[in-house]
């Protein structure tokens, strides 16, 4: 199985991938909305198809990014149906199951934390996705959206503790840089359900945890009522000046043959030094040629009048140039995926 845990530095908020090797069928966990062009270039870029889009629970701390997947990629929107939100094409019960591939996620309901919080328990207790419910030395906080300090005990203790000790706990956040526990070790060392806590304990605890309003609250909770849809119903920074997918490590590209098929539409930015000019890879015909190391002292001789596409031999050199253009205010930007090679070997004209 593929699986791929990623952060966003804001929130602090666990997003998992998973992914069926042999069908490359793939599942999306707590997606972040300011991450969707991150994850979706890795989605991409390991040539997998997302089916769903899970979120453990509605989040009060960011927005969710499903209704941008399922608008990109065809994907269903899966939560529990206890929230009734806009959006949700797969509303979840206790005892469902979400399977891609050979793989199984199945439904446990895991209320405390919010009145609709779900866990996901992968392949019969390979991993656990517990959202806010069991955190790692913690859990969530239980003050607002129904939540109720007894009832996620009791959530905590008959539905996760239930599960192998060598069960992965993956939570939906952590505060403290760390990536995943045990069942096991929650169990034994969780300092506020773990050892021999009692209901009465962990509620004590809860109730004095005296915590801040949420930041993001006013504006999460309604946005995610509607699966994280913008009211403008559009999809933010979509580039509309042609076909440009930003890249898993954060590049802008775009493919050479609309390049070569859109020449007059575009300034072509050649960023090799003179010397590697020659008859094996030469210049296309009315590119600019600023070599890489003196791009950012002859800003000023790059047009702006047109979306400027980057180039060199591999199409390194020419995302960093593209990257350097994006800070110093260029917009409308994009590195030729593949450079001068991949020209060359699609048979474009230079």
């Amino acid at each position: 199985m593929i699986f791929r845990p990623m952060q966003d530095p804001t929130s602090s908020t666990w997003t998992y991938l998973l992914a069926d090797e042999a069908t490359r069928e793939a599942v999306l966990i707590d997606p972040v909305f300011e991450q969707h062009r991150r994850d979706e270039a890795l989605i991409r870029e390991l040539g997998l198809t997302l089916t769903t889009v899970l979120d453990t629970h509605c989040h009060a701390d960011h927005v969710t990014a499903a209704w941008l997947h399922q608008q990109t990629s065809g994907c269903a929107v899966a939560l529990s149906r206890t929230y009734g939100a806009r959006g949700v094409t797969r509303p979840l019960d206790d005892g469902d199951t979400v399977s891609f591939g050979r793989h199984v996620l199945a439904v446990r309901a895991t209320p405390g934390h919010t009145a609709g919080c779900l866990t996901y328990v992968l392949d019969e207790g390979v991993m656990a996705f517990t959202g806010d419910a069991l955190l790692i030395r913690g859990a969530g906080r239980t003050d607002f959206q129904q939540g109720s300090a007894a009832t996620l005990y009791r959530s905590i203790h008959e539905r996760i503790f239930d599960l192998p000790d060598t069960c992965r706990i993956c939570p939906a956040h952590d505060y403290n840089g760390r990536t995943w526990s045990t069942v096991w070790e929650e169990r034994i060392h969780n300092p506020r359900v773990g050892g021999d806590a009692r209901e009465r304990d962990f509620v004590g605890y809860m109730d004095n945890l005296a915590l801040p309003h949420p930041k993001k609250i006013d504006l999460a909770l309604p946005a995610n009522l509607q699966s994280g849809r913008p009211e403008d119903g559009l999809v933010p920074g979509e580039v509309t000046w042609g076909p440009v997918t930003v890249s898993y490590a954060g590049v802008h590209e775009i493919d050479p043959a609309w390049v070569a098929a859109h020449r007059d539409a575009v300034h072509l930015l050649d960023v090799r030094d003179p010397d590697e000019i020659d008859a094996r890879l030469p210049a296309v015909d009315g590119a600019l040629l600023i070599p890489l190391g003196t791009l950012r002292d002859r800003l000023d001789s790059v047009p702006q009048d047109k979306p400027v596409v980057c180039l060199c031999p591999a199409g390194r050199r020419s995302a960093m140039a593209a990257t350097i253009l994006h800070k110093a205010g260029w917009e409308a930007v994009a590195n030729v995926r593949g450079g001068l090679f991949a020209w060359v070997r699609d048979g474009l004209p230079l």
